[in-house]
């Protein structure tokens, strides 16, 4: 039985306070659906972004089909707590994560990351195995650099750049080459995503700094690959020009139980821009 009521970003809209070691935050997420079956989904690392907005034409399906989703803001993103990562932001996520479902008592769930997600949630597994039924990698999940695309790619450094300077200029920038078709980016969007990366400036200016910090806040996780055992179902468009096509192929040669699915015409965003087809292979990679 599932639980629609709270179907929307607002009234779904929730926060904890984790403890995890020394890592003590506010962490805000949206919880929609019922039941024991749980999925956590990851957003990627783009200025403004949020893990409802990055997964907003996934949600209903999953509810309908019976899941729980908890849509976690990463610790710097959204409304969660400010933070300036010094080290590995993928190890970082992976324990605020482990805090929220601690807090929440959910002992296992299934991961969907997108981009920046994929990176949090290969960390997440590598490091609490115990804690993940399957998972889903997106357009990220090692930060290993592509030995046929220079680095860092188009679409990292325009992401960057308009962490540097966020202007409505930048952000269209970025947004042409972040999926192949740009014809359903409206004006609306664009500003509606431009207020939400304003509204936290913090964020932004705490992004910067830790990149200066640590210019490698994703590791290459390649070495590590081989010890995840859980079914893994990896995602990727053909015409990714933020992170190579090729990293998908290095996951799925190391991950035993994985497989890949490529989307041609298809950017950085398969859940948003081929969302039908996503969802699709979503569910019955989840129910099987």
């Amino acid at each position: 039985m599932t639980n629609t009521s709270a179907f929307d970003e607002v009234s779904s809209s929730r926060f904890a306070q984790i403890q995890e070691g020394d890592l003590a935050l506010k962490i805000h997420y949206n919880e929609v659906g019922t039941g024991d079956r749980v999925v956590v989904t990851l957003h990627g690392s783009g200025p403004g972004a949020t893990s409802w907005a990055n997964f907003s034409k996934n949600i209903e399906p999953l509810v309908k089909a019976g899941y729980r989703v908890i849509l976690m803001d990463s610790p710097g993103w959204g409304k969660s707590d400010p933070i300036v990562c010094d080290g590995s932001r993928s190890h970082l996520n992976a324990r605020a994560l482990k805090g929220l479902l601690d807090a929440l008592q959910i002992e296992k769930a299934s991961l969907i990351g997108n981009s920046m997600g994929g990176h949090s949630a290969t960390a997440f597994t590598l490091m609490y195995p115990e804690r993940v039924e399957k998972l889903i990698l997106m357009g990220g999940g090692t930060g290993g650099a592509s030995p046929y695309t220079p680095m860092p790619t188009e679409g990292i450094k325009r992401l960057q750049q308009l962490y540097r300077e966020p202007t409505i200029e930048n952000l269209k920038a970025m947004m042409d080459i972040f999926v192949f078709d740009t014809s359903d980016l409206t004006e609306d969007l664009f500003q509606m995503r431009l207020n939400n990366m304003l509204a936290r400036q913090d964020h932004l200016q705490n992004f910067v700094k830790s990149l200066q910090l640590n210019p490698k806040q994703f590791p290459d996780f390649g070495p590590e690959l081989t010890k995840i055992q859980q079914p893994t179902l990896i995602l990727w468009g053909r015409n990714d020009r933020f992170v190579p096509m090729d990293t998908g192929l290095k996951l799925l040669a190391h991950i035993p139980n994985s497989e890949l699915h490529l989307f041609n015409q298809c950017g950085h965003w398969v859940q948003w821009e081929h969302a039908s087809r996503f969802n699709h292979l979503v569910l019955e990679f989840l129910a099987n």
